[in-house]
């Protein structure tokens, strides 16, 4: 996903589930750590019994909904899993609010999600798989302390530099 930034945000505003701006939402924001939190126990499980389809699986997913409550928490949707990932870089990696290495988390969790949905007859790195459960935790917990640093005057400079990346 080494796209431009800003033209891939304009490609995301086009998109039907693309990028839509809505009412930034505190209730949805903790709906979404808390299913996050949840993918987090299924990956304990999953980790405890191997089962490998599952780990990737849930280990992406604790990254993905404890984003999408950052951008709940700014009142951002979107519906589109590459759109939402290059939010991450283009609003919160490139404003410092967040280490680049939790962006590329989510898109090495990602990957893994992918190759062992979708490319079943390839062996899977499990160093890989392995590093990729056990930095789920941190990745959550560091989205938490986004959202709590929020402010409202934040959430607004966030939404203007997205709102200037509509085509």
């Amino acid at each position: 996903m080494k796209k431009d930034p800003e033209s891939h945000m304009s490609w995301c505003w086009k998109q039907k589930r693309g990028i839509k701006l809505e009412a930034p939402n505190d209730n949805l924001s903790k709906v979404y750590i808390k299913k996050a939190k949840s993918s987090l126990n299924i990956l304990e499980s999953a980790t405890q019994k191997d089962e490998v389809d599952w780990i990737a699986t849930t280990a992406y997913y604790a990254r993905y909904f404890a984003f999408y409550a950052l951008l709940q928490k700014c009142g951002i949707k979107s519906e589109i899993h590459d759109c939402t990932i290059s939010m991450m870089k283009f609003l919160f990696v490139d404003e410092e609010l967040v280490e680049e290495h939790f962006y590329n988390e989510l898109l090495l969790a990602k990957e893994l999600r992918v190759d062992t949905q979708y490319y079943v007859n390839e062996e899977l790195d499990k160093e890989k798989l392995n590093k990729d459960s056990q930095t789920a935790r941190s990745f959550v917990l560091k989205m938490e302390q986004v959202i709590e640093s929020l402010d409202d005057k934040k959430i607004k400079s966030i939404r203007e530099k997205l709102t200037n990346a509509r085509p």
